[in-house]
């Protein structure tokens, strides 16, 4: 694996020889992920050698490649090309593969064309504003390469229930501190108690889910504080969120362990639907089961739901 060569991709990097790392960087047919059943999404700088190679060994179910902040202008050249190199070293990964760009007017549309023959799972798009944007980015990448889109600008907030404009956006990302910055909103409303916090998840989780689309719960940036992580994770939860974005392994396990499937949850529902599709067949859609209470097909559709989302 290329990656492994730190010292010479160091050196191609320090006299910044593009060229040299180009010719490194040679895609390789991937099988895409579209499984869209992740809880722990781990941001990583790409900038970074020695986090790329870690890809395999992560708990994350969703690694998001990042080629925007946090990488500098000088650095977003080559952090591409090792991004590229990443996605060239997993042709097939249990992981989800989303490399987030930069927004389209600040270098994206470069990146996007870069990319495509590398075939991440999904590229994420920043500052989304508009329908218009979307549409532009569906034209630039691959048609068997996903749109995630990060929610952060007051403008996709008022247009969240229009920006699933295609089959092919499958994810929000909710950037909640970039969206404060944009509303004038301080920072310290950012509590689990709230209420507009509360507003804000849960008009997020319900646009999300109605238009089709997966949504993912904002990163929480006092990653030594575990007690306050949990606490969101509680909050969300309680939702109906079920990903998360992360910045350390840490918040990794307790999104997969918050988030998990919950076995009792899953016995409740597979019961109501062994019996609900029993009685069917009788004739009989309306009935009362000594466990469960009345179960008929609304109450059967929302455990099918379940099942299909959770398993």
């Amino acid at each position: 694996m290329l990656l492994k060569n730190i010292e010479n991709l160091n050196n191609l990097i320090e006299t910044r020889d593009l060229i040299a790392l180009d010719r490194m960087a040679v895609p390789v047919l991937r099988s895409q992920n579209s499984s869209l059943s992740f809880r722990s999404c781990l941001m990583l700088s790409t900038h970074n050698i020695k986090h790329l190679l870690k890809i395999p060994s992560l708990n994350a179910e969703c690694i998001i490649l990042n080629l925007e902040d946090g990488v500098s202008t000088e650095q977003k050249p080559y952090a591409l090309r090792l991004c590229a190199m990443a996605l060239a070293a997993h042709p097939q990964l249990d992981k989800k593969l989303v490399v987030r760009i930069n927004a389209l007017d600040e270098g994206g549309v470069e990146e996007i064309a870069y990319l495509n023959t590398f075939m991440p799972d999904a590229i994420r798009i920043p500052k989304i504003r508009c329908v218009e944007e979307v549409q532009k980015a569906l034209e630039l990448i691959d048609e068997n390469i996903e749109v995630h889109l990060s929610i952060e600008t007051k403008e996709a907030w008022l247009a969240l229930g229009t920006l699933a404009c295609h089959p092919r956006v499958k994810a929000y990302y909710l950037g909640v501190l970039d969206l404060f910055a944009d509303l004038g909103l301080s920072q310290s409303l950012l509590t689990t108690e709230n209420p507009t916090i509360q507003y804000m998840l849960s008009h997020f989780m319900m646009t999300a889910r109605a238009c089709g689309v997966k949504p993912v719960s904002f990163v929480y940036q006092d990653y030594k504080n575990s007690g306050g992580f949990r606490n969101w994770l509680e909050l969300e939860k309680s939702i109906g969120l079920d990903a998360k974005g992360c910045i350390t392994p840490d918040q990794v396990n307790a999104v997969n362990e918050v988030f998990g499937v919950n076995d009792s949850e899953i016995q409740r529902c597979e019961t109501i639907v062994r019996l609900f599709e029993d009685n069917e067949a009788k004739g009989i859609t309306g009935f009362v089961d000594e466990r469960y209470g009345f179960i008929d097909e609304p109450i059967y559709k929302g455990a099918l739901a379940v099942i299909k989302r959770l398993l």
